[in-house]
This record gives structure tokens, C-alpha cells and sequence, in this order.
């Protein structure tokens, strides 16, 4: 708001607080790591505090402030030995690795590091098997929070234009957006082309998956963070149309246990139809992904892999069973592969049926793909085939194996 930013303007400029006090430590210390600086306050204070070095992107410091697998297997196997902890250490890697692995921070590691862990969350996941002898019942420990806070608190910095609300849609949706990545910038030019973008892998919530061409391509980095983009997407939808998702909790239920999917995909469609009435820029496939990603992800019985290359194609949704989580009398027994098709309302009936015959081979092709049938061992796999028409449902079926 107005205030914020002049309260930020005052305590960054000419002789602000924050820029005084950095003036104190340029003066009075020979070496000082910061962490937690934002590219945002770097850029502000460069008069005050010009002697700072920016390291993020460095690869010397890629592995410096997260754990590697190795090292995750280390402290593990310590707390083994001293009896603390008597669980597979290969079931507990694979429960980890969804939630907090696959951060990198620097271009060049791509291709010379590990994909680092969170060492926050591994400590609270580590602590909660020492203290119960289990794992967290949620996975996401409620200090790494403050992430989503932050990016709620920045899209009210300004009110968050059509392109930042397309960002954030196409992120929850696909995964991941293609960028170049901006070192600083000043907080009033943070709605600037990229820069958006770039403070985003800054809070953490992206991190490098990838190069095309000059460009990075940044990525949600694990379940921890997706789930966060979610909420986020969940609070505005909640603030848009009022909607209770209570009914959601049996649906999902029911589609876990006993296949019945329908309920399911049916409310989240005609909920998608009650937003998009009294929200402006809702159309379009992107943001109708987002949007049943968004209600998905209050199922707890999946893994939910958005775009996943499978069979020379990229698979919409697989909904794959948590089988760590859920095993025994409580696992999952129903899998599936969901294949989106939308619709403008110019396309024509034509169209449509060409749409839907492709999104039928889609999703038979899938389901030979080698992946899916090791992930899928032990539960009826269901391909499912939805095609929209602008904001409203116009048929979604099971297609036969």
C-alpha cells in the first residue's frame, strides 16, 4: 500500500535508518556475510552499502546453505547409531525427497553439483522421527510459511497486474517459466518485465531447473513450495467466490478408495464456472490448470506431477499414490492420468471433437508409459479425458484401457 512504500522509501534513502546503519557496517567491519538480503533493499541501498558483493548466483556457494543427499544419509545413519531412529533410511530419502530436495542456485551446478535439500525442513522432519519415531503428519513445517506470506505481502504491494496474475497461474500450472534471471532492482520497479519473476527464485520459491538457449528456466523446486503457490491461489478464489470445500474431503476419498471420480472433478469444474463469473481474466487453459491444480491440492491421498514427459508427450496430471504415507490397510488402491482439453467459445463443434478423439489417444499412449506402470503397481489406473468450453464443463469421461 501507499504507506508501506513510503515508510520502505523513508527508511532506504537520503538519511534513512536502513541505510545509515549499513553505512555503520562499511565503516566499522572488514568482511560480513548477509543472507536473507533481497535483490530489492541491495539495489536501494547501493550509495549507502556500495561495497557489497552479491553471491547468490555463484556456484563456489551452491551447496553452502542446504544438504545434499549424502549428507541427508550422514545424519541419518548418525542418529541410526545412536539409536534414535530405527526407519528404512531409503523409505525416509523417498518420503524427503518430494517435499524438500531440488534446489539449485547457480546456473554453472546444473551440471556439477547435487540438487540440494532444504535443511530446514530435513531438521523438523529429522526431529519429528526422533521424538515419535514417525514421520510429520504434515509435511511442511509452519516456519517455512513465511514464503507464502512473503509473496501474499508483495502481490498487495501494488495490487498485481494481469501479467504478475498470469505469471503465478502459469507457474501453479506448468511448473516452471522461462526467464532471465535479474540480479537487483528497485522496489519501485519490481512489476518491471522479469523482475517479478526473478524475486520469486529469490524468496525461494523458484530455483534452477534448466537453461533454453541464454535464458533460465526456473521451477517450482518440491511439494513444499507448490503447495504454497496453491494456497495462495486457493485464499484468492476462497476471497473471490466464497467457495466451501468442505464437500472436496469425501470426494477425494472416494476417488481414492473406491474409484469414483466423478464427484470429484464435477464441483472443482463448477466452481471453476462460479470464479471465472465474478473474476475478470479467468478464461483460458492455463489458468483453468491452475485452478484444478489448485483445488487438487487439497487431496492428500497424491503425489500430484503436473506436465510430466511420458510416451513422446507431456502428461497433464498424474495423480500418483502417496504410498509412504498411505500403505498398509490405508493404501491407495485408485491412480490416474488426467488429459485437460479447452475450448474458446469462437472454436467450432469440429474443433471439438478433433480435441477430444487426441485427448483419447493422449491418455492410452500414457498409460504405456514404463513410469507409470512402476508407479502404478498394486492400483486400478484411470484415464480421464475433460474438455472445457471458455468457463463451463462441457463432458469429461473415462476412456477405456
Amino acid at each position: 500500500n501507499e504507506q508501506g512504500q513510503a515508510v520502505y522509501h523513508a527508511l532506504t534513502h537520503a538519511t534513512g535508518f536502513y541505510r545509515e546503519v549499513f553505512k555503520l557496517y562499511k565503516a566499522n567491519f572488514q568482511r560480513i556475510l548477509m543472507m536473507g538480503v533481497s535483490p530489492v533493499t541491495l539495489d536501494d541501498l547501493t550509495s549507502g552499502f556500495n561495497i557489497a558483493l552479491n553471491i547468490t548466483t555463484d556456484p563456489d556457494f551452491n551447496m553452502m546453505l542446504g544438504f545434499s543427499e549424502d549428507e541427508v544419509r550422514t545424519m541419518i545413519a548418525y542418529y541410526r547409531e545412536a539409536g534414535l531412529v530405527k526407519a528404512d533410511t531409503e523409505e525416509m530419502i523417498a518420503e524427503m525427497k518430494p517435499w524438500y530436495d531440488n534446489y539449485c542456485f547457480a546456473k554453472v551446478s546444473l551440471e556439477t553439483d547435487p540438487k540440494m535439500f532444504n535443511s530446514d525442513m530435513v531438521i523438523y522432519y529429522m526431529r519429528h522421527h526422533i521424538a515419535h519415531g514417525t514421520p510429520p503428519e504434515n509435511m511442511i513445517d509452519a516456519n517455512t510459511r513465511t514464503d507464502y506470506k512473503k509473496l501474499k505481502k508483495l502481490v498487495e504491494l501494488d495490487g498485481m497486474t494481469k501479467k504478475e496474475q498470469g505469471y503465478i497461474q502459469q507457474i501453479a500450472a506448468e511448473g516452471s517459466i522461462v526467464t532471465d534471471l535479474h540480479m537487483s532492482f528497485p522496489a519501485e520497479r519490481i512489476f518491471d518485465e522479469g523482475n517479478f519473476i526473478s524475486l520469486l527464485y529469490y524468496y525461494g520459491m523458484l530455483t534452477i531447473v534448466g537453461t533454453r538457449g541464454a535464458q533460465l528456466i526456473l521451477g517450482i523446486p518440491n511439494n513444499n513450495v507448490r503447495k504454497q503457490y496453491y494456497e495462495y491461489l486457493l485464499s484468492e478464489y476462497r476471497q473471490a467466490a466464497h467457495i466451501d470445500f468442505t464437500p472436496l474431503g469425501n470426494a477425494f476419498y472416494d476417488m481414492a478408495y473406491d474409484g469414483r471420480w466423478n464427484e470429484a472433478f464435477e464441483f472443482i469444474a463448477e466452481k471453476y464456472y462460479e470464479v471465472a463469473s465474478v473474476r475478470i481474466g479467468m478464461e483460458g487453459e492455463r489458468n483453468f490448470q491452475g485452478f484444478l491444480m489448485s483445488m487438487m491440492s487439497l487431496c492428500a491421498y497424491y503425489l500430484m506431477l503436473p506436465e510430466v514427459e511420458m510416451s513422446h508427450g507431456y502428461c497433464d496430471i498424474f495423480l500418483l499414490p502417496d504410498k509412504i504415507r498411505f500403505k498398509g490397510k490405508d493404501r491407495v488402491t485408485h491412480s490416474y492420468i488426467l488429459e485437460l482439453k479447452y475450448l474458446s467459445t469462437k472454436d467450432s463443434d469440429a474443433t471439438a471433437e478433433r480435441q477430444w478423439a487426441e485427448a483419447e489417444e493422449q491418455v492410452r499412449r500414457y498409460a504405456g508409459d514404463r513410469i507409470v506402470g512402476q508407479s502404478t503397481v498394486d492400483t486400478e489406473l484411470h484415464l480421464i479425458r475433460m474438455q472445457m468450453r471458455n468457463t463451463e464443463l462441457l463432458r469429461i469421461e473415462e476412456v477405456s484401457r
